[in-house]
């Protein structure tokens, strides 16, 4: 069994933290300049997706009832020269385009409105050689709101990535996952301290739209 198969099955087990235990700084997202990155949910990492897939589709949901913006990623490789580190820290085990594994699950993917609405990516940053920031900056966007797996990865390098640019960042506590809870508690505590503002669906919601 591979390293990947074997942090997705303890995933499996794993529950996500509520927002309340880390928030330090309390701030509602602007829905006129916000867009929401849904970070990997593709078939390759299905067993740690599938159990925040409800409330990632909710917040998919309420931000487009709020007329944000959503963006969707896609973490995937075209050739070894786009391996960089992760060939070497993953052993090879990555996520090859043109195969199942590198496709959006089934219910996200059924909420793209179109391809532009697909970042293709190979590193851990959605703003990783994929020219995201020129598309934000053109549409006005000024905050970022981040859900999606993994917490701890992904996730989390975006949400960095996002903050030393520039955008105001909003991190999902209950629409993120990853290979145990002991990691991603440990990047709701990080990112608390330093870079993002905390939310889960109902927060989310209630933020948008009032209590």
């Amino acid at each position: 069994m591979s390293l990947r198969s074997q942090i997705q099955q303890e995933m499996a087990t794993s529950k996500c933290s509520s927002y309340e235990k880390y928030e330090i700084r309390k701030r509602n997202p602007n829905p006129k300049s916000s867009v929401l990155l849904v970070i990997d949910m593709q078939n390759h990492f299905s067993s740690i997706a599938k159990p925040i897939l409800d409330n990632t589709l909710a917040t998919v949901q309420l931000c487009r009832r709020a007329s944000i913006p959503v963006f969707f990623t896609r973490h995937c490789h075209k050739s070894p020269a786009d391996y960089g580190m992760l060939g070497e820290w993953w052993n090879g085990d990555l996520v090859y385009d043109g195969t199942a594994d590198a496709e959006l699950l089934p219910e996200i993917k059924g909420l793209v409105a179109g391809a532009d609405e697909v970042i293709e990516k190979n590193t851990y940053s959605a703003f990783g050689n994929t020219r995201l920031q020129e598309r934000l900056v053109g549409m006005g966007v000024e905050e970022v709101i981040v859900c999606g797996v993994m917490t701890n990865l992904c996730c989390e390098t975006t949400a960095r990535d996002a903050f030393v640019r520039g955008f105001r960042v909003f991190f999902s506590t209950d629409a993120t996952a990853t290979s145990d809870l002991e990691l991603h508690e440990a990047t709701l505590k990080n990112l608390a301290y330093g870079f993002a503002y905390l939310f889960d669906c109902e927060r989310l919601e209630a933020g948008l739209f009032g209590p």
